[in-house]
């Protein structure tokens, strides 16, 4: 009880001193000495006064959506005397392979940097920063030469290094029994079973209405959609991020998805939000990195402009690129098994006091990043909006689908997860796909697609 009470007193403390550092404690702390010429406010009573102005004027809410916020992404408990880099990984091997994906990732960075000549980062002409932002809402217009440049790896090659892991510390025994795990990954992680997922997604029971399914053409909408819909409504006007979270659980109507997945981001555009934004493209103007080619052959080769398919084509350089820029991203790296590459300024290799992170965000894009910024191109065209509701996700959600890690909500954890079911509940058509030579947990290479035909591996092989 004692060691509950003081590991609440330790995130309570954590976020507040996070949110200190914060635009919002700023503001709250302005509406707090105004609220002092206010003749309802009494000196007798000041502390319940305020807090009682911040209720009624909404910014308590705003200030239950932060915190809600920061909960979301904070790291899973553990133990009081655990060394810092187990809030990253708990697992040694789960680093340890995580650590040598990076350094494959840098070197095949680095070997292309060799081999085309081309600096890390440079500043742009001036010239070329005018023609830039002359063309910043057209870039997908643009048809630059990039036959040189290849993916730094594509996912068919982090596929390759999870299949690969192994925990040294478990032996599977050459023999094989009914409770061998027969699919890719082979690393003894404790997945959800059946019974576990029903309750964990207790709203997708039978028992409970799911917009997508109870709002088809056979259900009449007076049943379940309807209502839904308007209690949706309600769930905007109260602003109350965890509540919206509870409440898409059940479905999101396409017209309230955009700013109900807003909502439980805490993602509001004010000014200086929209501010960010430009600063981040002004960056983007004056300087030129490698990985802004990464970036261009990436979109060129999965999202290029198509009328019948993807329009949005200059919304995914706009993003990306930005984000390429966008120190703040770093800070995920706190409770991610990866961490940030770092580079040296010319002439200061292995000189720690001349190292800087490469690129400035942490993010090495691979083939098929610009996938993650595809999808919400459909719901938000506001730049900004887009750019801060991708990076949200990234760093709550994304980054997980491209690190090593033991996390419940990482890609390992997933592909066991699906390959345990499969072989568990389905295990005739587990062993039907052995026997016609389809590897069983085959479905899961179509979660990562072959990199393109001219392009190379993280080796450099073409």
């Amino acid at each position: 009880m004692l060691q509950e009470e003081s590991d609440l007193s330790l995130i309570i403390a954590q976020i507040v001193q996070k949110l200190k550092g914060s635009n919002l404690y700023a503001q709250l702390e302005r509406q707090a000495w105004a609220s002092l010429q206010r003749p309802e406010i009494k000196l007798q009573s000041l502390k319940e006064d305020i807090k009682e102005f911040f209720k009624i004027s909404g910014w308590e809410k705003k200030l239950q959506n932060a915190v809600y916020s920061e909960l979301s992404v904070f790291p899973l408990p553990s133990h009081p005397a655990a060394p810092p880099e187990h809030l990253k990984e708990p697992l040694v091997y789960m680093r340890k392979a995580q650590g040598s994906w990076e350094k494959r990732i840098l070197k095949s960075l680095n070997s292309m940097c060799t081999e085309l000549s081309i600096p890390l980062a440079r500043k742009r002409p001036v010239g070329e920063q005018k023609e830039l932002l002359n063309k910043w809402n057209e870039m997908g217009t643009d048809e630059p030469d990039l036959s040189l440049f290849r993916p730094v790896y594509a996912p068919k090659d982090f596929l390759e290094v999870l299949i690969n892991l192994r925990n040294p510390n478990y032996e599977n025994g050459d023999s094989l029994s009914f409770r061998t795990h027969l699919g890719l990954i082979q690393v003894p992680l404790k997945v959800k079973d059946i019974p576990e997922l029903k309750e964990f997604f207790v709203e997708l029971g039978l028992t409970t209405g799911q917009l997508g399914i109870d709002d088809s053409t056979q259900v009449p909408p007076e049943l379940f959609e309807n209502e839904h819909v308007r209690i949706g409504q309600k769930v905007l006007a109260e602003q109350d991020s965890a509540a919206a979270q509870q409440y898409i659980r059940q479905g999101s109507p396409t017209a309230l998805r955009a700013e109900l997945w807003a909502l439980i981001l805490n993602i509001s555009s004010q000014p200086e939000d929209i501010l960010y934004y430009e600063q981040l493209k002004t960056n983007v103007i004056q300087h030129d990195l490698l990985v802004d080619s990464l970036i261009y052959k990436d979109v060129k080769l999965t999202a290029s402009n198509d009328d019948y398919y993807f329009v949005f084509e200059d919304y995914l350089y706009q993003v990306l690129l930005c984000f390429s820029r966008d120190t703040s991203v770093l800070g995920h790296f706190a409770y991610n098994s990866a961490s940030p590459p770092k580079s040296y300024i010319r002439g200061k290799l292995g000189l720690e006091e001349y190292a800087v992170f490469y690129p400035p965000n942490g993010v090495i894009p691979f083939h098929g990043f610009s996938m993650y910024v595809a999808p919400l191109c459909f719901l938000y065209h506001e730049p900004s909006k887009l750019y801060q509701i991708f990076r949200e996700m990234y760093v709550r959600f994304f980054f997980r689908l491209h690190s090593i890690s033991s996390h419940p909500s990482g890609i390992v954890s997933l592909c066991l997860l699906f390959e345990t079911l499969l072989q568990t509940y389905l295990p005739q058509l587990f062993y039907h796909l052995r026997e016609i030579g389809a590897q069983p947990a085959g479905s899961c290479r179509v979660c990562f697609p072959s990199s393109e035909p001219d392009g190379g591996d993280i080796t450099g092989r073409s």
